[in-house]
């Protein structure tokens, strides 16, 4: 039964539990709408939206999301690079970068949001939110963006990183994002270091892992890209911020067990497996997430819950296909060898990169992916493929 219960002056229309990226895009984007919703967003921790940097690359959204999403970047570049030791190369796809900063900037100067911090949350039902200490908020909406959880369904490898935004005591030189140099030694999985150049002195200097493993060893890493910097030939004369992580990187996937728990509240974000199988980038689907919500609003939380369902089950095909590449990666190539797997797939035309990162992976791409002699045994090649067949599996 649908709630259809008046809605009180005094209450949110509606509230999304978990002050993550998703929160805050959703928040610019409703804000943005003739007639705005009261949004209240509820933070577990002191901050709100943590201490991160989200990229994305230009054309993962369309000229209609850039207007929305500018308050909110940090950054913006006209191009990227890579490097391998077989491969360097440049790419003219731009490339955007939003930090917790910023977006707690822009959310911060939408009238009709509130953000709640030090507010744990228990239980997310369709009519309200409970928190730890028993008070119970209501709204006709609410979504659950908790972030990522461990549940049924979902066989995970991970990507883990540890990132130093530092000041170069002269310019570093690098003008535009380096968002993968995989020169380094391979250790620990398939490792690259990603740098983001701020200033001509500040620089985002990230120390990547492919990893099978969650464990994150912290100072470890941060002296990797202390050594990094070193051989670079910068002096670092200060740590700005120091930001780290592990990002699911999907290996198999059963989205009716994944989904069978959920009951009439929309799950949004990490929460409800909305991230790229593959890069592990949430960015684009957080996009995608605000104009669903946008677009059906007013709408409560059952009604919202069934379009969720249905925009997973849709975009399912596509991270079918990424999935089996990360089980190419991670299941056939040796840890030592997995660059070699990167590398390929950069050597391949930049439109066919640029839907791959968006999430807008066709048949045709597919097949040009796949296309050629793998960079891995094809015995162990042949173990990744699904049992009813790749296409079957990846076909929309």
């Amino acid at each position: 039964m649908r709630h259809t219960r008046a809605i009180s002056p005094d209450e949110p229309d509606i509230i999304v539990a978990g002050a993550g990226l998703v929160a805050g895009l959703l928040a610019l984007r409703l804000s943005a709408l003739p007639r705005p919703p009261r949004i209240l967003i509820l933070e577990a921790g002191e901050t709100a939206f943590g201490e991160k940097t989200w990229s994305h690359q230009a054309t993962d959204v369309g000229a209609a999301d850039r207007a929305w999403l500018a308050p909110a970047l940090a950054k913006q570049w006209s191009g990227q690079s890579v490097r391998f030791a077989d491969l360097t190369r440049h790419l003219t796809t731009g490339y955007a970068s939003m930090t917790s900063a910023s977006l707690r900037s822009a959310v911060g100067r939408l009238p009709g949001v509130t953000i709640r911090t030090k507010a744990r949350v228990r239980a997310v039902q369709p009519d309200s939110v409970v928190l730890d200490d028993g008070t119970r908020i209501a709204a006709p909406c609410t979504i659950d963006a908790r972030g990522h959880r461990t549940a049924p369904g979902l066989t995970l490898a991970y990507q883990k990183f540890v990132g130093l935004i530092v000041e170069t005591e002269t310019p570093h030189g690098v003008d535009l994002p380096l968002i993968m140099d995989a020169t380094v030694p391979q250790i620990d999985g398939f490792r690259f270091v990603y740098l983001l150049p701020f200033s001509a002195t500040r620089l985002l200097i990230e120390d990547t892992r492919y990893a099978d493993g969650c464990a994150l060893d912290e100072d470890g890493i941060g002296a990797c890209i202390r050594d990094y910097a070193a051989a670079r030939g910068w002096r670092i004369a200060r740590v700005v911020h120091r930001e780290a992580g592990v990002l699911p990187i999907a290996l198999d996937f059963d989205r009716r067990l994944f989904w069978s728990r959920a009951e009439d509240v929309p799950w949004l974000g990490m929460r409800g497996a909305f991230f790229h199988a593959t890069t592990g980038y949430s960015f684009p689907d957080a996009v995608r997430s605000a104009n669903l919500v946008a677009e059906a609003w007013p709408i409560r939380s059952a009604a919202l819950a069934d379009l969720v369902h249905d925009h997973a089950r849709a975009r399912e095909p596509r991270q079918a296909f990424y999935r089996f590449l990360n089980r190419m990666l991670f299941r056939a190539a040796r840890p030592e060898r997995r660059h070699l797997v990167m590398q390929k797939f950069y050597r391949l035309p930049q439109p066919v990169i640029e839907r791959f990162y968006g999430g807008r992976t066709g048949l045709r791409d597919m097949a040009r992916i796949l296309s050629g002699k793998p960079p891995v045994p094809i015995h162990r090649a042949l173990r990744s493929i699904p049992p009813r067949g790749l296409m079957a599996e990846a076909k929309p």
